[in-house]
């Protein structure tokens, strides 16, 4: 009796053993099973964020270097209109300088500009013209513009003029003022682009 009994129990201890081990393998294939899971996710993740990181670097790397390549030609850009507006004030400025201090050829600017107001105005004009030139252009001035045009003409001198001419109305309400630096503005509209094309082709 105490055989079978020990039979019995050997029978189920080595059952029972066999059963543990049967389970405890099945565990750990199924803990290395999710283990190898969790790893490949983690890889597939850590691949994912790589990817992501290298697109994101290179999309500010391509900003970057168009923010760069923008701002380089503006900067160009910004610079030719700067030599250019050198170069057109270099050339203009003396020779409007010349123009305007030559009196007779502003007794003809004088007369041109006075003509067209009168063609278009049907009021008396005042003219203002630099103090500089009082001595040299008021009795031409009272003469031959009231002369020319066909409305009365008031002419007078400012030192606050320091070259060209203010004309308008009679009675004020307005004025045009065509100074040294409108001119040379004006002329210089004209030579940009030849002076462009000259510096840069």
């Amino acid at each position: 009796m105490s055989n079978k009994l020990q039979e019995l129990t050997d029978r189920l201890y080595s059952e029972g053993l066999s059963r543990g081990k049967e389970q405890g393998e099945l565990l750990v294939s199924e803990a290395r099973s999710e283990a190898e899971k969790i790893i490949a996710q983690a890889k597939a993740q850590a691949e994912q964020i790589v990817q992501q990181a290298e697109k994101q670097a290179a999309d500010l790397k391509a900003k970057a270097q168009s923010d760069v390549r923008m701002a380089s030609e503006k900067s160009i850009q910004a610079t030719r209109k700067e030599i250019e507006t050198l170069m057109t004030s270099s050339i203009c400025a003396p020779a409007v300088k010349d123009a305007l201090t030559d009196k007779d050829f502003f007794k003809k600017v004088i007369l041109e500009i006075a003509s067209r107001f009168d063609a278009t105005q049907s009021v008396d004009l005042s003219l203002v013209l630099p103090q500089s030139m009082q001595k040299d252009l008021e009795d031409w001035a009272q003469k031959e513009l009231s002369r020319s045009l066909s409305k009365g003409v008031s002419v007078s001198f400012s030192k606050k003029i320091d070259s060209g001419l203010n004309i308008g109305p009679k009675d004020g309400s307005w004025f045009i003022s065509f100074s040294g630096s409108s001119f040379e503005e004006l002329i210089s509209g004209y030579l940009s682009p030849v002076t462009r094309k000259l510096l840069f082709g």
